[in-house]
């Protein structure tokens, strides 16, 4: 008789101590659940002892990664179904380890022991970010963890961003714009925030294909200097400056932001690019760019931020991210990055949240990727395009029910006369 699904509806609803919000379909052919709700596809039993090995997120990620589960229906649906049980729980939530002094739970988990067939452990896929000892963010470490990222490919990059190749949140003043016009009107967003004139110098931090080294320095007449520790990223943003005859106004370098020595610059811009320097690392980093600024000069910090909590010191980062995605990557409150910034001797004059534009645009990265499937798994691989269409769609909800959010954060190195050179009225932008 075919019911595993049926069996794992029952141990899930055993650990977790609620009912299962979305069907089941294990590799049987069984399955169990509410009937009009999502199904999460059990394709292999391997899925099971990844998770008995690796109980929680990482392992559920690993099985997602390797095809051994997936969604049936609207993943947006399944995710906010389930987040309530995986990533929401609060804190009343019984830990498995409270759950397993159930004899119930602990026969569904031996029950489960037997179905998952042989004992060992399967080997984490291919796509998963590699460990070595030592410390986070040296030079060394944040080369490998970028490249990590984001040398996986140019042409799987233009399926997931668009024209634009813009990687971080767009701006929407007219919700009916397209992606591309969204992130032009971001990046024309930082260059009015920076106050941008023709003949100053901007270091761009973490430059990525080239955006917004291009649109500074053709809009706005300015030189800029573009670093980043991404070799396929720095070989694709200079051919763009050349097709654009801009090569006596951009340079771009391979380069770690804290080997950057040549200021002083006129303007910073950092656009996604703080996510990756770490907690114990952030003020240097707001140090090394409020050194590199002139006086009055302005640094325009685009960061997401997580929710702050009760105690910061139980923050962990999050294991499907950290294996997959953003390796070493980190988030920190907005209180606390404008605390840094401002240790760092800067005058923070501005903090704008832009949470719910960073949904929009990863809905319009998801169905990019959607629609140009088959070849977005061609160019990497099929685990390297089902992490990004999990981490996409995942980030979006996270965005929308406000788990985490984006800021620009406008600063200025104010000289001691007090001159911001800011004018009364801000937002002037807007």
């Amino acid at each position: 008789m075919a019911d595993a699904a049926l069996r794992l509806k029952s141990l899930i609803e055993q650990v977790l101590g609620a009912p299962l919000p979305v069907r089941i379909r294990a590799w049987d052919g069984s399955q169990a659940g509410p009937p009009d709700a999502p199904a999460l596809v059990v394709h292999h039993r391997r899925a099971l002892r990844r998770l008995l090995f690796k109980p929680g997120e990482l392992g559920l990620a690993r099985a997602w990664v390797a095809g051994e589960l997936d969604v049936d229906g609207d993943l947006y649906t399944a995710l906010d179904l389930l987040a309530g049980l995986i990533w929401e729980r609060g804190e009343d939530a019984r830990t498995l380890g409270e759950a397993l002094r159930d004899p119930e739970a602990r026969a569904a988990v031996r029950g489960l022991v037997r179905l998952a067939g042989p004992p060992l452990p399967p080997a984490p896929p291919e796509e998963e970010m590699r460990r070595r000892r030592g410390h986070l963010h040296t030079r060394r470490t944040d080369k490998r963890a970028i490249s990590h990222h984001y040398d996986v490919g140019n042409d799987f990059y233009e399926i997931v961003l668009g024209p634009s190749m813009v990687y971080s949140c767009a701006y929407w003043p007219d919700p009916d714009a397209t992606l591309e016009t969204a992130q032009r009107d971001k990046l024309e967003l930082v260059c009015r925030k920076l106050a941008l004139t023709p003949g100053q110098r901007l270091l761009d931090v973490g430059c990525g294909w080239g955006s917004m080294a291009i649109h500074a320095a053709r809009e706005h007449g300015v030189g800029v200097v573009g670093v980043t520790l991404s070799q396929e990223q720095a070989a694709y943003a200079r051919k763009r400056a050349a097709d654009e005859g801009l090569t006596d106004r951009i340079e771009i370098r391979v380069q770690d932001y804290r080997d950057v020595r040549d200021g002083p610059y006129d303007a910073i811009s950092s656009i996604g690019m703080a996510e990756h320097v770490g907690a114990d690392r952030y003020l240097e980093y707001a140090q090394n760019l409020y050194g590199l600024l002139a006086p009055g000069g302005r640094l325009l910090n685009h960061q997401i931020a997580r929710r702050p909590q009760r105690d910061e010191s139980a923050y962990d980062v999050d294991a499907f991210i950290d294996a997959y995605v953003f390796p070493d990557g980190e988030l920190q409150p907005i209180g606390t990055t404008v605390a840094l910034l401002e240790r760092a001797g800067f005058e923070v004059r501005d903090v704008e949240s832009i949470r719910e534009h960073y949904a929009r645009t990863l809905r319009h990265w998801v169905a990019n990727l959607e629609a140009d499937w088959a070849r977005a798994m061609e160019l990497t691989s099929p685990g390297r395009a089902r992490v990004w269409r999990l981490y996409m769609a995942a980030s979006a909800l996270s965005f929308e029910r406000n788990r985490i959010g984006v800021n620009q954060v406008l600063a200025v190195k104010t000289p001691e006369s007090g001159a911001s050179g800011m004018p009364l009225r801000a937002r002037t932008w807007n």
